[in-house]
This record gives C-alpha cells, structure tokens and sequence, in this order.
C-alpha cells in the first residue's frame, strides 16, 4: 500500500473536503506507520540501553534493601505514569512477588495546590520530598521534555538529602540529562511525546521486573516496613 499523503489524512488543512475511500485509506496507514514507529523507538532504545536499564533496577533494589522506598513525580501525562509505576510497586500483579512502599507524588491535590498556590508550581515536588524523603530512597521523575522545572528543583534537593535519583525523559533529554542532581536519565531519543510515553511504560515495566528478580534472594531480609 501507498504511503498516504497528509493531504489525504488532514484535507481540512488544505481547504478540501474528505474523499471517504482515500480518507479510509490513509487511516489504516497511519495505523501501520504509527505501530511500525511506535516498535522501532522502543527497539532503538533499549538496544542502546540495555545496560543503563539494569543499573537504575539495582539502584532501586539497593533502595529497597536498605529500608528505603520509591517516589515518583511527573507532569501531565507523566504525572499518570508516576501513579502507574508507584501502583506496580505496591500491588504486584505477578504472584509471588511481595507489595513494596511506593509513593505517588502527583497523588495529594490539597498538597500540590497549596504548595503551588503559596510558594509556587516550581515546588509542588520538592516540599514533598523533603516530608516524604530519606537518605536511601530512590526517586523516579518522568518529563518527556526533561526540562521540567519541578521535577529538575526536586531533584536537587533529593540529592541533598541521599536520595538516589532517576530520570526518564525524551526528545534530546534537555536539562535531566545534564543535571548533576540526577543519578540516571534514560532518554528515548525521539521528538514523537506519543512514542517517548510508550516507551516510558516499557521502560518501567521492565525495571519493575528486574527489581524484583534482584530481590528474588534477599527479599526476606528487607527491613520491616519496605514491604507490604
């Protein structure tokens, strides 16, 4: 089949009304050429990425294993991609495998709306992580820009306080690839925000996944209050 012309996908565009069959068309290939990049990104990256992956699932295990626990924070969609992850650490969907403390930065409104209201949206993150946070834990922030002021002042006072941190951005990474205050970014590389989110939930699935093969032998040894 063809590649469609953007012409036919969005007629609107350019002035002319929509030819049902060639608009049908060109549905179907942007299904296939949207799936077809969607699986491309994701290879590209973790074939590039493999190693850093495994790094940021031990970081998080270590966490774990010293009695820390998970954060998580994002904006807008990211912002339910750090609920999913914090919802995957806390109600295992695998059996066998035990609940850990995460916890969903972007979950209490009165809290971010106060702190937004009071001291500003640049803060909602860090006021948080200075009630919530310790020395051992792991925070995760997802930003598919990876500019995200909030996350960025979050990071560096989590890095203050001992907290490891991660970072899951997109695009070049912007200021989280380069930020000295975090530990690990994990970049998708591509300037679709639709394919960095997909492969954003790849990601951390998989390190979701991994963490908890790392700690297949010690779980037992967690310390009281990391699990369940």
């Amino acid at each position: 089949m063809a590649t469609a012309s953007p012409d036919f996908l969005y007629p609107f565009l350019h002035g002319e009304s929509q030819d049902a069959a060639r608009l049908e068309e060109g549905l179907l290939e942007s299904v296939r050429q949207k799936a077809l990049h969607s699986v491309d990104v994701k290879s590209a990256f973790f074939a590039a990425n493999a190693e850093k992956i495994v790094e940021v699932a031990r970081a998080i295990a270590m966490a774990y294993e010293s009695g820390g626990k998970l954060l998580a924070m994002g904006n807008g969609g990211s912002s339910c991609d750090a609920a999913h992850i914090t919802v995957e650490f806390e109600h295992p969907v695998t059996a066998g495998r035990p609940a850990l403390t995460a916890i969903n930065l972007v979950a209490d409104m009165a809290m971010i709306t106060a702190v937004g209201n009071d001291v500003g949206f640049a803060n909602v993150f860090t006021r948080q992580i200075i009630a919530h946070g310790k020395k051992g834990d792991a925070l995760v922030g997802i930003s598919t820009s990876g500019n995200s002021e909030n996350l960025l002042n979050a990071f560096a006072t989590a890095k203050k306080q001992g907290i490891v941190t991660i970072g899951l951005a997109g695009g070049d990474g912007g200021e989280m690839r380069s930020s000295a205050s975090v530990d690990q970014c994990l970049v998708v590389e591509s300037d679709s925000i639709h394919r960095v989110q997909e492969t954003h939930v790849a990601i951390y699935h998989v390190v979701w996944d991994l963490v908890h093969t790392l700690l297949a032998d010690t779980r037992g040894r967690i310390p009281q209050g990391a699990n369940e």
